[in-house]
């Protein structure tokens, strides 16, 4: 588990972790990012208090480096991703460990499971669980089991690990699927089973809900700049819908100043009509079943869903055309674009 910053979570994170229904010995390697918020204490006492939990030092508080730390840290066959901003069901590990057996697979995941405490964040919650949200994953809500491009989280056999690398301590975002691709290639099964699931709670604001998507977003451009089409048709559709709105505004523009006019105005207007349909999306998903209950749910969830999809979308435009260089994601860290206080 890496943690950074991690004061109102990694209590319950490290709880459900110790409480997993296993008969097997299992240890928690807790990396420890330079927190200023009172969280490594935290972490030096529940380590205090049960000698299952290892602590190593990240100072570089990089997600990826503090992965490899702890991976390295480890001294059993199969490594249990785990997140600070996660809870494990009891019967989680035990379930990936007999699907591990039953597959053969590299790696098992399962659900993320998002849900949220405030009116925000539950908004944010149901857009993680929608197809429409975060684009379709299989652990935003599939309910058939078999073979991924990636796995949420992850649980793998080392062997497998140390065979491809580790991760890419060169990604600061979208480690996991860059992982996972090296895993493929390499002849192995990445997995997915919907019994499997996590309780994961998202941002809970909308700066740090830009930041990270941002972030992401940008990371995504740089990997697609370093894999091209091995990346997912799917994640091109919000940086379609961020060249659009501009190219949008650069024709409404031009009608307005009278450049553009006649049957040249009207053609140019096509470009609109994608923006129209997103925005019928948009509304139809928040009026309906996923909006949530009353209509100040509703509204928070027609306003997450294009927060999410453009700053996701911005980023990777940026990213594919300049590179993602340091850029992290901030959200949990203040305004500073750097992982270190």
């Amino acid at each position: 588990m890496p943690v950074l910053n991690e004061k109102g979570h990694l209590r319950p994170a490290v709880e459900s972790v110790l409480a997993q229904d296993l008969t097997v010995p299992f240890e928690l390697v807790l990396a420890l990012g330079p927190s200023t918020d009172g969280t490594t204490e935290i972490a030096h006492e529940l380590a205090a208090a049960d000698d299952r939990i290892v602590l190593v030092d990240n100072p570089d508080a990089d997600i990826p480096m503090g992965l490899n730390r702890a991976i390295r840290a480890g001294t059993h066959p199969t490594v249990v991703r785990v997140d600070a901003h996660s809870e494990l069901e009891p019967a989680y590990t035990r379930r990936a460990l007999e699907t591990l057996e039953r597959t053969g697979a590299a790696n098992v995941g399962g659900l993320m499971r998002a849900e949220g405490r405030t009116p925000f964040q539950r908004a944010v919650a149901r857009a993680y669980n929608s197809p429409i949200g975060l684009g379709g994953g299989a652990y935003h809500g599939s309910s058939d089991e078999g073979e991924a491009e990636s796995a949420y989280l992850g649980v793998l056999r080392r062997a497998v690990l140390e065979e491809v690398g580790l991760f890419d301590e060169s990604i600061r975002r979208g480690e996991d699927w860059e992982l996972n691709l090296r895993i493929r290639r390499a002849g192995y099964a990445v997995w997915f089973d919907p019994e499997l699931s996590v309780t994961y709670w998202p941002r809970d604001s909308w700066p740090r809900l830009v930041r990270q998507f941002f972030a992401t977003g940008r990371w995504r451009g740089e990997l697609v700049r370093r894999f091209g089409r091995g990346n997912s048709l799917r994640f091109f559709a919000p940086p379609v819908l961020v060249l659009d709105a501009a190219l949008s505004v650069v024709v409404a523009l031009l009608q307005v100043t009278g450049v553009l006019t006649g049957v040249w105005a009207l053609a140019a207007s096509v470009v609109y009509v994608p923006l129209a349909a997103y925005a019928v999306l948009v509304l139809v998903v928040a009026a309906g079943p996923g909006g949530g209950r009353g209509w100040r749910d509703r509204v928070w969830t027609a306003a997450v869903l294009p927060t999410m999809h453009l700053a996701w979308g911005a980023g990777l435009v940026i990213g594919a055309a300049s590179g993602a260089h340091d850029t992290v994601d901030t959200s949990r860290l203040g305004s500073r674009n750097t992982p270190l206080p």
